[in-house]
């Protein structure tokens, strides 16, 4: 049987996660966590997840021209995904800030950046 074949449109972020005991309350700093980066957004997230099943997976999305950018697209090529219709444009890749606290609760806020620039023609 042939593997599937899927193309995922969607999001291409580097999270940025840092570990707390607790989740800061509004106007509190929470101290000794820990920091760590990893691919993600939901689109990369999905297309990772479909290749490890054995899909063949192409992804169409956007990510900017620059160091996160360029870690996304080593993860995503390191993953087996097909990149050929993930654009690079000039300006910043989206990210994730990610806090998680000691019961794996988090808060996430999202600055899309190049994420917010794919387009209809970016699908045919």
């Amino acid at each position: 049987m042939a593997a599937p074949r899927l193309t995922v449109v969607g999001s291409v972020n580097v999270d940025l996660v840092a570990r707390a005991e607790r989740l800061p309350r509004a106007g509190e700093t929470v101290g000794d966590a820990s920091f760590e980066r990893f691919p993600g957004g939901k689109g990369a997230n999905q297309a990772v997840g479909a290749r490890k099943l054995d899909a063949e997976v192409s992804l169409v999305g956007c990510v900017g021209a620059d160091d996160f950018g360029r870690q996304a697209v080593e993860s995503l090529e390191a993953a087996g995904v097909a990149i050929d219709r993930l654009r690079i444009l000039d300006g910043p890749t989206g990210v994730a800030l990610v806090v998680v606290d000691s019961a794996g609760e988090n808060t996430i806020v999202v600055a899309p950046n190049a994420n917010g620039h794919v387009q209809a023609d970016d699908v045919d």
